[in-house]
């Protein structure tokens, strides 16, 4: 409102816009990364487990929160814990906390958590009142005491996890090597083009106001006349703003020619097309592309900064996410898997292809021997269920197809050939 509010009477502050291309931009990321599976070669049991404690703690859900929070807010923070009197016993427990309520302190050297704060703030309160310190060997709540100086006290046992890790570990965005907290992805140049687009679209709502319908002019006409007897219409007769009539024979009328709106709208395009090369949006993402639809590849080559952003966005998460997994193995089998430091985050495809393409795509990998079947069904989309009732499947096509030939019930024993003729036996 500083920066909008330059020249601008306080009236027209109800004008004021909000250019929603930030938001458009980060659910243009968000909606892109979509953890698909983990993969551990040699090990499928493993995953399995993992898989299990993703979904029992709505992982699919949190992790799209944490994702949003963290490009919007430069971090978030993932907790790992045992599992308590009221959990699964065979669950650890998973949460996504936001960075406005939690607050950790990373090593230099190793960029891991050395210690973390979770605080709590009742809903009729606007003071903390509880909190959650995370150490590398135990994890401590507490809680404010209510006296006159407000000290902070143990409020019940502490749990000692003996870890030697802080079970924190941090989601982070466009990290640098003298930031590595993060920075959110809505930079100060995508903010200066907004609040830019934001003045225009308020300045365009008052000429629209004030400009776009022509004004008329009434001469030789006394102010009183307009006004008439009381305020009332007696003399000037109004119908619909559109036809004055004034009981005067010298009055003369004319009118203002309406004023051009489209410097507005070619202004607003022209901030548009900066937004998008900055974040490298597609055209038709903002709406000022005023070409034919575009076919199928035009649109994939539009789409590949997105798509490379969405690429860059999983590799730095799926280190977050790896450390994540390891830990909560680590809190359930009270010592690190080793080999799980091979685990591996595979990510939905950030591209956006149609069907049939995929499928043709992988159709030909199939039939020329590159990947086998199961690989196919996994780049296509299916999930673990749906492969394993296909590979069932798999094994019932070939009798069924066995009985279609012969005819009859193929699960009845064979007939015994003769060892004499060869013939089979009646």
């Amino acid at each position: 409102m500083k920066a909008i509010g330059i020249a601008t009477p306080p009236e027209m502050r109800a004008l004021t816009a909000a250019i929603g291309w930030p938001r458009l931009y980060i659910d243009a990321i968000e909606q892109r990364l979509d953890i698909a599976s983990f993969g551990l070669a040699g090990k499928p049991g493993a995953l399995d487990r993992l898989t299990e404690w993703w979904r029992a703690n709505d992982m699919d859900e949190e992790s799209s929160l944490g994702h949003l929070e963290t490009l919007v807010a430069g971090d978030c923070l993932v907790t790992i814990a045992a599992p308590g009197p009221d959990d699964d016993p065979e669950v650890p427990v998973i949460r996504v906390e936001s960075p406005l309520t939690m607050y950790a302190e990373t090593d230099i050297r190793t960029h891991k958590v050395t210690r973390a704060l979770r605080t709590y703030v009742p809903d009729d309160m606007a003071d903390v009142e509880s909190a959650t310190l995370y150490l590398p060997d135990r994890t401590v709540p507490l809680k404010r005491d209510r006296g006159s100086n407000h000290a902070w006290r143990v409020d019940g046992k502490p749990v000692f996890h003996g870890l030697g890790v802080c079970p924190v570990v941090p989601l982070t965005n466009r990290q640098r090597l003298a930031d590595r907290r993060g920075q959110s992805e809505i930079t100060p140049e995508l903010r200066s083009v907004t609040d830019a687009a934001a003045r225009m679209m308020m300045n365009l709502q008052a000429a629209a106001e004030l400009l776009a319908v022509p004004q008329r002019i009434l001469f030789g006409v006394e102010a009183e006349e307009l006004r008439g007897t009381g305020g009332n219409r007696e003399v000037l007769d109004t119908y619909f703003a559109r036809i004055l009539a004034v009981e005067n024979d010298a009055a003369k009328a004319s009118e203002f020619s309406s004023a051009e709106l489209i410097n507005f709208t070619t202004g607003l395009q022209e901030l548009a097309k900066h937004f998008a090369a900055y974040t490298g949006l597609p055209p038709q993402y903002l709406s000022f592309s005023s070409e034919n639809p575009a076919s199928a590849e035009a649109i994939r080559a539009a789409e590949a900064r997105l798509v490379k952003t969405c690429e860059r966005k999983a590799r730095m998460f799926g280190a977050a996410w790896r450390q994540v997994m390891r830990l909560a193995v680590h809190i359930m089998d009270g010592a690190p898997d080793i080999e799980l430091s091979a685990l591996e985050v595979r990510w939905s495809d950030p591209a956006t292809p149609t069907y049939a393409a995929r499928a043709d795509a992988v159709t030909k990998l199939y039939a020329g021997g590159i990947i086998p079947r199961e690989r196919a069904r996994i780049d296509l989309g299916y999930s673990a269920e749906e492969r394993a009732e296909m590979t069932e499947q798999d094994r019932e096509e070939p009798m069924r197809q066995l009985t279609a030939l012969v005819g009859g019930n193929t699960s009845r024993p064979r007939p015994a050939a003769s060892r004499e003729s060869g013939q089979v036996a009646a």
